[in-house]
Formats: structure tokens, C-alpha cells, sequence
């Protein structure tokens, strides 16, 4: 089988017992940089030498059919280099290519910098959703928030720390600047740092500088009173990114209360 595991996104310490012990038995691991994964071992102080292959972002495709025929005979360890692959890290791949063909995927379950953070946040946690990595361009995130800026469910996103102090403006730009937010920094390390408060104070924080791998977690919007002509608005901003008119129609309804069907009518007819 496929076995996805968990690794620690900073303190050696969340190692779970369950990785260890694979660690120390696996024969392959499939890696999101094999140099990472020797590091972990040594760490670790396991002495087991498994075959490493190379998986990540520019050879997935070509490797996943390799890994998947592998695991039909042989365990196969699957590690990206911090938390869970899949979750914005090499592995949709070959767990998509392996379920296709029939070869059985497991997880040994470990530390999630979105968990973690979505935790400290102080934000909501009963409704989130992950928009993964911040868009690189301005244009690009300003649309991304656009898309999400109504949805009532707190937001969670991963960004670098030399574009955060800009990533906060947009937000604060397209959010709004008294929205609340919160921006872990290091999580689990030993210089973690929580800054918490509305994105314009976040954003003149940021603005001296950050270190460190950084996730931002944003407050959903409030439910408001939205008229139909706004919410038409708001759908025709999904259709001109590339969404489906009647998923654009259902997403803005659940958003702002409108109805579908009075949204999907009320497009159509302008």
C-alpha cells in the first residue's frame, strides 16, 4: 500500500510514534526532497537507509505510475518536507493515480500548520476553509480574495514572508481594513509568534518585516442583508473568473442567503 505520513512542521518532538516506527522499517520512501527526509532520519537517530525516489512538483507525473506498481508488492512511504502530503505539497498525484488503479492509500495522521494555526488564531473554528497559497500577483490576489470575501467561514492561507506585509494590504483593501486576522509565524519552533488583530494592524506590522514560514488566518464575513442586485454582482465576478454559473449562483446563495434560483434568474436576465 501507499502510506502518507504525517511529519513535523518545526518541533522534532510531534515525530508521532507510528512515523517513527515506519520510519525505521520502511524499504522505499518517496520523497519531496530526499535530502530533507536523510536529515529527518538522522534526527530522528534512525538508522534504517531506505531507497529514496524523488516526488515532488516537477516529476509527479512521471513518477507516480513507478511508485503506484511499486506498492502493489511493497509498502511505500510517502513524506513532504513538513506536515501531510497532499495539503499544498507533492502527493494528489500518485493517491489519485493509486485509488485509479486499485492500490489501497493510508495516512499515518501528523502535525498540520493549518490545524495549528486555525487553533491559535482566536478566530472561529466551526466553519474554515484552506485557500492554500496566496497568489504571487497583485492582480491575481486581489481577484483570489474578491472570490472569498463574503464567505462567512474563517479563512486560512499560506504566504511568504517577503510578501505578507502586501499580502495584508490587499486583504485589508479587498476584506476590509476592520476585519479580524491573525498571522502565526514559526509555528511549533522556538521563536512562534501569534500577531492578532484587524488586517490594517496586521498589515503595519508587517510592514518593519517577518521571518519565518507564516500562515495567515482571516475572519469570514459577516452575513448581512445583501441585495439581489449585489449578489448578481458578485456572480458575475465568479462566471469572469471561470466558475460555472449555476456553482457561481450556489456559492454566492450560501454566502449571502439569496436564493439560487432568484440569483440564476436574475443573471440570466441581465
Amino acid at each position: 500500500m501507499i502510506i502518507l505520513g504525517g511529519t513535523p512542521i518545526g518541533n522534532l518532538g510531534d515525530a508521532s510514534t507510528r512515523l517513527i516506527e515506519m520510519l525505521g522499517q520502511a524499504t522505499t520512501i518517496a520523497a519531496e526532497d530526499t535530502r530533507t527526509t536523510q536529515k529527518l532520519l538522522k534526527a530522528l537517530g534512525i538508522d534504517n537507509r531506505p531507497r529514496l525516489i524523488p516526488l515532488h512538483d516537477h516529476n509527479e507525473k512521471q513518477k507516480a505510475a513507478e511508485i503506484v506498481e511499486l506498492a502493489r508488492d511493497q509498502d511505500v512511504l510517502v513524506l513532504s518536507d513538513a506536515g501531510m502530503p497532499t495539503v499544498s505539497d507533492p502527493g494528489y498525484g500518485l493517491v489519485h493515480a493509486a485509488t485509479a488503479a486499485g492500490v489501497q492509500v493510508t495516512a499515518i495522521p501528523g502535525p498540520s500548520a493549518v490545524l495549528t494555526a486555525l487553533a491559535v488564531s482566536g478566530l472561529p473554528t466551526d466553519r474554515f476553509t484552506f485557500e492554500g497559497f496566496v497568489a504571487r500577483k497583485q492582480g491575481d490576489r486581489k481577484r483570489m480574495f474578491s472570490a472569498v470575501a463574503q464567505d462567512p467561514r474563517t479563512l486560512v492561507f499560506f504566504e511568504a514572508p517577503t510578501r505578507v506585509a502586501q499580502t495584508l494590504t490587499d486583504m485589508a483593501d479587498v476584506f476590509g481594513t476592520d476585519r479580524l486576522a491573525a498571522v502565526a509565524r514559526e509555528l511549533t519552533k522556538m521563536h512562534e509568534e501569534v500577531a492578532r488583530g484587524t488586517l490594517a494592524e496586521l498589515a503595519d506590522w508587517a510592514s518593519a518585516g517577518v521571518r519565518g514560514e507564516l500562515v495567515i488566518v482571516v475572519a469570514g464575513a459577516q452575513r448581512r442583508d445583501v441585495p439581489l442586485d449585489e449578489g448578481v454582482a458578485q456572480v458575475r465576478v465568479l462566471v469572469e473568473q471561470g466558475t460555472r454559473l449555476k456553482e457561481a449562483t450556489r456559492e454566492v446563495a450560501q454566502q449571502t442567503g439569496l436564493s439560487a434560483r432568484d440569483l440564476y434568474q436574475a443573471t440570466l436576465g441581465t
